[in-house]
């Protein structure tokens, strides 16, 4: 009886330690992508790059002017220097983390948000990010997001 306690509790205690990896992971992924959206309301040009991985791909699936569905690619470097450019408004996108999935180096972060201009709504949609970890930690290696003005409870 005393074999069968002591493995229980060691099984206990090393799925306590597995979940408060797990949940460490997923904060430090957390904060690699609020990183990226502290840097949009800052307009801090260091803080964006340090979310990015040096190789990384940036898309958004827009609705064209005939109502076609098209995916079009971003560079980072533009998206850093307009970001940057001085601008009156505060670029505020507001999240919500939905769902995170994290295996070994490789992270998948699915967040809904709402995007704002100073305290004016713009629009809204879904990101969807993928992160790796390396020596210096996570970092985004690929970002898509949609992007409407309607529906956006």
């Amino acid at each position: 009886m005393k074999q069968i306690s002591l493995l229980l509790l060691l099984i206990v205690l090393s799925f306590n330690q597995s979940f408060a990896q797990a949940k460490s992971e997923e904060e430090a992924v957390k904060a690699t992508i609020n990183l990226l959206f502290d840097g949009m309301r800052n307009a801090d040009t260091t803080m964006l790059r340090k979310a990015f991985a040096g190789k990384n791909t940036m898309e958004t699936i827009a609705k064209t002017k005939d109502g076609k569905f098209v995916v079009r690619t971003e560079n980072l470097n533009n998206f850093i220097k307009s970001v940057g450019t001085p601008h009156t408004e505060k670029y505020d996108e507001r999240i919500v983390f939905t769902k995170i999935l994290i295996d070994a180096n490789l992270a998948s972060v699915w967040t809904d948000y709402k995007f704002y201009v100073g305290d004016k709504f713009s629009h809204c949609g879904v990101n969807s990010f993928q992160l790796f970890k390396g020596e210096d930690g996570w970092k985004i290696i690929y970002l898509i997001d949609t992007r409407r003005k309607d529906n956006c409870n």
